[in-house]
């Protein structure tokens, strides 16, 4: 027997490491699937477990007639389907409200909030996507793409996914989803007139590709550069006249130069606070990295990982996704700009794996 084959009638007979050993090649690429699906990398690390542990116990019965890869995205999708229907959406601020121009009220709860996926946690290289997937892997984690799929209903979107992400065909599809190939090509001409809608004209992907990296860098270091110098001015002028920017799980968010002025000079670049960044890459996009002084420990803590969205050499959305627990905040505090210590555990987690360090000195 092939590996492959000897691998399933070993994992079959009851070997879990036969098992793992047979699944683990397929574990990121079903996480960045259950990603898709449900908008939160936390949630997409429960699917992912719930589905492995049902293809455990259902794995007696695949006979491997099927190639594996088609049933374990089967029970995937399930899995995720079944969480979809026990939960309130995830969002992005800018679709939970208007702008404002007051200053950040308190936070919602964090199972509102679409959260941010690690470069790190993609598989760019697996092979399997083919030429009839109408995305990029990469361009399918893009925020603006997550957020979009967010709002279709559950089979939709996992129809979009299956057929135009990943390419399954139109028959796998309706196996996956125990429904007709007729019934799959109406739910993808809806679901595509949903996602035109609310995705911007250019992806990320095309634009970073026109910007290059060397530019890309630059405009990366510009901003740092003017954050950490506390330069309000120079980070306006960095940014598109209606640019926007948000701080989940914050559902306060800012439109236009007037307004993103006020909101630095009153926030982070208010002189209340010292700052350290470092590059990184999140959701197939250029991001970074910010830390905070915290005097105690004479070194400065990670506090957010801003996602920033570019048009040309300007910025046209910051997503700053503070990265701690929304719990115990202090409303007072929150009038001015979240100044609590973040959780440490939870920032650690968060940061180390986009492969940032969990301080700086």
């Amino acid at each position: 027997m092939s590996t492959p084959d000897a691998l399933l009638a070993t994992a079959r007979a009851g070997d879990e490491g036969a098992y793992r050993r047979l699944v683990e090649p397929h574990r990121r690429e079903l996480q960045a699937h259950c990603y898709r699906m449900l908008g939160s990398l936390h949630d997409s690390e429960d699917a992912l477990q719930d589905a492995l542990l049902r293809a455990w116990r259902g794995l007696p019965r695949f006979e491997g007639r099927g190639a594996l890869r088609p049933w374990l995205y089967k029970i995937a999708t399930n899995s995720c389907l079944d969480a979809i229907a026990k939960r309130q959406k995830r969002v992005l601020p800018l679709d939970h409200g208007p702008p404002t121009d007051a200053a950040p009220g308190e936070p919602l709860v964090e199972s509102v909030w679409i959260e941010p996926y690690p470069d790190e946690e993609l598989s760019l290289d697996d092979g399997y996507a083919t030429p009839e997937a109408r995305y990029e892997l990469r361009e399918s984690v893009e925020l603006a793409f997550v957020a979009a799929l967010q709002h279709l209903p559950a089979n939709q979107r996992a129809a979009l996914i299956l057929r135009e992400v990943l390419g399954f065909s139109a028959q796998e599809v309706a196996d996956t989803l125990d429904t007709s190939v007729a019934s799959v090509n109406s739910a993808l001409q809806r679901a595509r007139r949903a996602i035109d809608a609310r995705r911007p004209d250019q992806s990320q992907q095309a634009t970073l590709r026109e910007l290059g990296d060397e530019r890309l860098r630059a405009l990366v270091d510009r901003y740092m550069d003017a954050m950490q110098r506390g330069d309000v001015e120079a980070v306006v002028a960095m940014l598109a006249q209606d640019a926007a920017w948000s701080m989940p799980p914050m559902s306060t968010w800012y439109r236009g130069h007037d307004a993103l002025r006020v909101f630095l000079a009153n926030g982070p670049l208010s002189g209340q606070w010292q700052w350290r960044h470092m590059p990184a890459f999140v959701n197939g996009q250029a991001a970074v990295g910010a830390y905070t002084w915290w005097p105690e420990e004479h070194s400065y803590r990670p506090f957010a990982l801003d996602v920033l969205t570019v048009n040309g050499e300007q910025i046209r959305e910051v997503t700053s996704f503070i990265a701690r627990s929304a719990e115990g905040l202090d409303p007072d505090e929150l009038a001015r700009f979240p100044t609590q210590p973040p959780d440490p555990v939870k920032v650690e987690s968060i940061f180390l794996r986009c492969g940032l360090p969990s301080r700086l000195d």
